[in-house]
């Protein structure tokens, strides 16, 4: 491969707490990151929207709802009011700025929900001077695209839906147009498509580019796609990948 960001160097490959890991405290909690850190985690990924008033916070739905004690959308919310907001009744929200600065020696994966977050993430980003570890992905390559322009180049990123077509596309000798990124974040399947294949991973590493599978938590799963040779996993169960890395002898977070 070409040269590596300095997000993605490792020896073997990356563990992700994903939202911080659900099976001890609420996702995306800065109790949830300390758990996996705490683990040995040295990457977490998360989520970002903003409020009303410009401000990034650590959320992945675009409603309170779900994941707290309070209703309404965040983005006609001003931080004021969501900051009330407790995950799971008990957790505060973070700001993205208070994520950076809580786990300083940590590699977080961000992936903005919503074209108004992406701005609010750039900010926290520079201000904390965090661009060597960070990395942005999600499903809109308009906001991918976005986050490097207000960043430079020196952003890791992953590919967005279109970008992950044409990867899956080329790699079934299909030749689209591919603009570089990092990494592909994909699940295994998308509907009835499977992603990830052997022919996928293969081509994505011709390219340069790294294959992270999210919403993995089984540990047969988790040992049918090490052996395809994906770089990452994503998961829910921090103590089973772990375990999983450990028995192989691949943990290296």
């Amino acid at each position: 491969m070409a040269q590596v960001h300095p997000f993605l160097a490792s020896r073997g490959p990356v563990a992700f707490a994903h939202r911080g890991g659900t099976s001890v405290y609420p996702e995306n909690s800065e109790r949830a990151f300390g758990h996996a850190v705490d683990l040995g985690y040295s990457h977490i990924e998360t989520d970002v929207q903003a409020t009303s008033d410009g401000v990034g916070v650590i959320c992945h739905d675009d409603r309170l709802d779900r994941t707290t004690d309070r209703s309404g959308d965040i983005a006609e919310l001003p931080w004021s009011e969501v900051r009330r907001a407790r995950l799971g009744g008990t957790e505060p929200i973070l700001r993205v700025e208070e994520l950076l600065e809580a786990f300083p020696g940590t590699r977080i994966n961000f992936d903005p929900k919503r074209d108004g977050a992406v701005e609010p993430l750039a900010r926290a980003i520079q201000a904390a001077g965090a661009l060597d570890r960070v990395l942005v992905g999600a499903f809109s390559d308009r906001r991918v695209d976005h986050a490097r322009r207000l960043l430079g180049d020196g952003l890791a990123v992953a590919a967005g839906s279109r970008r992950v077509m044409a990867l899956l596309l080329r790699a079934n000798r299909i030749p689209v147009p591919f603009e570089g990124v990092d990494a592909a974040q994909v699940p295994v399947r998308m509907g009835r498509i499977e992603i990830v294949t052997g022919r996928f991973v293969e081509h994505a590493h011709e390219v340069g580019v790294h294959v992270h599978v999210w919403g993995v938590d089984d540990p047969g799963e988790i040992h049918r796609l090490l052996d395809l040779g994906v770089d990452g996993l994503m998961t829910d169960r921090p103590e089973v990948l772990k375990s999983v890395l450990c028995d192989r002898g691949v943990w290296d977070n």
